[in-house]
Formats: structure tokens, C-alpha cells, sequence
């Protein structure tokens, strides 16, 4: 990686972007047996390992034009962590490469690391190496790892069934918002709408949630989980098995979804009247979420509600193939699509 000096006359090379990483980040971990610095960091487990990448791309997924260095750092990791959390383990570790363009200066770069190292320290997480190149533009590539804990096993997708609770965790609609008002006028957006500001530049994983997901799921059938990033439009399909990848349910579920005013934001509320639509219909097209949607048994629906205060149910699995919310059938292309114009 060449050198380049930033604004302050600091010469910024691969030398003291790492040196600014272990600033930022330890090197030891009760998982680590060998850190960063090497080829390859070794990784020690005692149980089974699930893993996952995203890419945050700089006008792609954020633009440095309302995002702040910190929040950028955040949110890069934090949509990770999400993915954790929807597969009821506890993230422990994750890989990061960077794609830095000219502009960058090593204040920049330690703003960007105190987001992301916040959110690795409070989920008590190691970053066990990497990778850094020069680029054009932004580019923020995390690789993360999680382990089940207490040997209660992983959630997945599949596995709802006619009859069973549909539940969400976490809010909808805000960051649908947040990002609309963020393109329209900017960090002013704050002034009006803080909550969902904050929901689109500063997602909270519900990582705890899904650990007592996974737990509840030790001694029954497990719940079916995943994080909400799409909307729930698009992703309860996936939830359901709709693209015929999760068993021999997959192609006749669908889903009465019932969802009344007071389960959603006042922000969400009062946007979607400001431009008179319906707050619900809005609510389940939002993207990046970040929020955990989940299948399970009737009987498990209480003892769930006890122990995770922020679980609501917001529907029930059917045999019929389609997906309605409030007697309102789902559009079919509703929800996030990066590859749609």
C-alpha cells in the first residue's frame, strides 16, 4: 500500500494503519492461540463455529455525506454481528479488509476504528486479522464468527410449520425512514426524526435475544430465526422456505401477519401520515432493519415473551402460499434488492 500524507502532514503507510489498528484493538482473546501478524490467526473452539461476510460499500450502503467516521466503523461490523445474532450464537471473532482511497488520513482512520472497536468491545469480540489495499473508493469487508453457546445448537431459517407463532424482536420501519430523510436533507434529518437517524447510522444487533432464542430451543423444536436486513416483505419468504430451498413445506407456507399501530415507533407513525401512507404497509417494506424474525411452536410463545420483553407476536404460519398483513396481500417485490433499480 503506498504512502500518503493526510491533513494533518502525518505520513499515512501499512505500517501505521496497523499500528493504528492495535490502538483501537487487542491481539489476545480467550479463543485466539496465535493473533494478528501472522499468515493466518488459529483460531480455538470447543464447540461448532458459524460464520458469515458482508460488504459495506461506500454509496452502495452508506454515504460519507451523513455518516460519520464513527458511525461508518459501527455500522460496518454491526450488520455482521446481526447476522450472529439471527443464527442464536455469540459473536467471537471477525476479519476485516479494508479498500482505503487517497482521501483517507489517519485521524479519519481512528474515528473509523473507535465505532468499530466500541461495538467489538462491548460484544467482547477479538479482530483476528485482515487485510489492506488501496482502492478508489471505501470498501469495508468483515468476515465474523460465532459460537453456539452452552451446546444449544444453531437456528436456522427452516423449519416453521402451519399453525406456528410468527414473533419479531427489535423495531421496524425506523431506518427506512432514517435513510430517506439522511438522503433528503442530510445530518439536519436528526433534528426531526433522532430515532430513526439512529436506527439507519447506528443499528443495535440483538444478539442477546437470539442467545435466549437458541436456549428456549435446547429442550423443544427449535424456533426458525433470522435477522430482519431486507424488510419483512421480503424476508419472511426466506423465513418460510418460499424459494424452495428449506424442506417439503417450503413451497405451500405462507403467513397472516397482524400487526396493529402501537407495535410500531411513534417516528414510523407520524412519517408515514406526513405522506399518507400506511405506517404498517411501510413498516414491513423497510430494509435494514436489523431486527430478529422468527417461527415458532405455540406453546413456546410465552415462556419466549418471559424471558425476551422486546419479543412480540406478529403473525401465524399458514398452509396457503401467501403472505398477507392486515388482510393486505404482500407485494411480491416489496422489501430491499440491491440488484433492482
Amino acid at each position: 500500500m503506498a504512502a500518503s500524507s493526510g491533513r494533518d502532514g502525518a505520513v499515512l503507510s501499512e505500517d501505521s494503519i496497523l499500528e493504528c489498528i492495535s490502538r483501537h484493538f487487542e491481539n489476545s482473546h480467550p479463543r485466539l492461540m496465535l493473533g494478528r501478524g501472522d499468515d493466518c490467526a488459529i483460531f480455538k473452539s470447543g464447540s461448532s463455529l458459524c460464520v458469515s461476510s458482508d460488504l459495506f460499500l461506500e454509496e452502495a450502503h452508506f454515504r460519507r455525506s451523513y455518516f460519520t467516521p464513527w458511525e461508518i466503523g459501527y455500522k460496518s461490523l454491526a450488520v455482521n454481528v446481526s447476522d450472529i445474532a439471527g443464527c442464536g450464537a455469540k459473536p467471537v471473532a471477525f476479519t476485516l479488509c479494508l479498500g482505503l482511497p487517497a482521501w483517507v488520513d489517519m485521524p479519519w482512520l481512528e474515528e473509523f476504528f473507535a465505532g468499530m472497536s466500541s461495538l467489538a468491545g462491548r460484544q467482547r469480540m477479538v479482530l483476528a486479522g485482515g487485510d489492506l489495499s488501496r482502492s478508489a473508493s471505501l470498501h469495508v469487508s468483515i468476515t465474523i464468527f460465532g459460537e453456539n453457546l452452552d451446546n444449544c445448537g444453531f437456528l436456522i431459517r427452516g423449519g416453521s410449520m402451519p399453525g406456528d407463532c410468527i414473533f419479531m424482536a427489535g423495531q421496524i420501519g425506523l431506518a427506512r425512514i432514517g435513510l430517506a430523510e439522511l438522503e433528503k436533507h442530510g445530518r439536519s434529518a436528526l433534528e426531526r426524526w433522532p430515532a430513526a437517524c439512529a436506527a439507519h447510522l447506528k443499528p443495535e444487533p440483538q444478539v442477546g435475544a437470539g442467545l435466549m432464542l437458541a436456549r428456549a430451543g435446547f429442550n423443544s423444536r427449535p424456533p426458525a430465526l433470522m435477522d430482519i436486513s431486507d424488510g419483512i416483505a421480503r424476508d419472511l419468504p426466506r423465513l418460510l422456505g418460499q424459494n424452495g430451498e428449506l424442506g417439503s413445506h417450503s413451497t405451500t407456507l405462507g403467513a397472516e401477519l397482524e400487526i396493529p399501530l402501537n407495535l410500531l415507533h411513534a417516528e414510523v407513525i407520524a412519517h408515514a401520515h406526513a405522506h399518507g401512507l400506511d405506517p404498517v404497509q411501510e413498516a414491513v417494506a423497510g430494509g435494514e432493519d436489523y431486527a430478529l424474525l422468527g417461527s415458532c411452536a405455540p406453546d413456546l410463545l410465552a415462556p419466549l415473551q418471559t424471558a425476551i420483553p422486546q419479543l412480540r407476536k406478529i403473525g401465524t404460519v399458514t398452509d396457503s402460499g401467501r403472505i398477507c398483513c392486515n388482510g393486505v396481500e404482500l407485494k411480491e417485490k416489496a422489501g430491499f434488492d440491491h440488484f433492482e433499480e
